[in-house]
């Protein structure tokens, strides 16, 4: 017979469906989709972790780190995009590493050589290495560009290092320039999109591979909401407003 607690609760009850939920919402935060293109890598790495085993069982264990690890890189989770068409939004999960004043990228072969915001996010081993576009627009222009390997955070990155340049324009105009850099590690840049492409804020373009960098060039007059050492996440991140024209650069401290 079941005990009825004073508040009339029995124990069946104290067995909460929202622990369920809770543990299920946890094991999916973890076990998130895997990107088509690390499907490949995570079975390259399994195949070789058996070989590992078959020669030494330690051996194996660390194939077993490295396998998990390929898995948990090209990890693609979903993000929820703000659908303001006026806000800017990270292409990059990572760590905004400089901000400063470039015209669009030469290759795109422009007659506008005019200075304007670009923010450079850094993109480590560990983040999530997914790019996602950061306005509703279309693809106007791009260019691929082969280049060196340099670390990726230095800012002759964005002219020595291999690169493929999207630009976009949004429904009023707007001109907006995405950079996808390889970095020391990164040996091959994946671009899904080309001229003539649709996309939305928050929509998959592309991937870099084991560490990278994207460029956002902002509208002439746009200042970015985000400072240098902050942490991004791609769809997600306001970036900028493009609404507010000639805004003072957003500032902050470590707290």
């Amino acid at each position: 017979m079941l005990r009825t607690r004073p508040n009339g609760t029995n124990r069946t009850n104290l067995m909460c469906p929202t622990h369920g939920n809770q543990g299920i919402k946890t094991l999916k935060s973890v076990l998130v989709p895997i990107n088509p293109e690390g499907w490949k890598f995570v079975a390259i790495f399994a195949a070789i972790t058996v070989i590992l085993f078959l020669i030494a069982e330690p051996l194996g264990w660390a194939g077993v780190i490295l396998t998990l690890w390929c898995a948990y890189f090209f990890r693609d989770p979903d993000r929820i995009t703000p659908t303001d068409e006026n806000l800017v939004i990270s292409p990059a999960d990572g760590r905004v590493c400089m901000i400063s004043q470039a015209p669009l990228p030469k290759e795109l072969e422009l007659d506008d050589k005019t200075p304007r915001t670009r923010v450079s996010i850094f993109m480590n081993v560990f983040n999530v290495h997914v790019n996602r576009c950061p306005i509703n627009g279309e693809v106007v222009g791009e260019a691929y560009v082969p280049g060196k390997f340099v670390n990726a955070e230095l800012d002759k990155a964005s002219d020595n290092n291999e690169r493929q340049i999207l630009l976009v324009r949004d429904k009023e105009g707007r001109e907006f320039g995405v950079v996808q850099i390889a970095g020391l590690v990164a040996r091959r840049i994946l671009c899904d999109v080309g001229t003539g492409s649709q996309l939305k804020a928050g929509e998959r373009f592309g991937l870099i591979r084991f560490g990278s960098r994207v460029d956002v060039y902002l509208p002439e007059g746009v200042s970015p909401n985000v400072i240098v050492g902050q942490t991004m996440i791609a769809g997600e991140t306001i970036l900028a407003d493009v609404s507010v024209k000639d805004k003072e650069a957003a500032i902050g401290e470590i707290r």
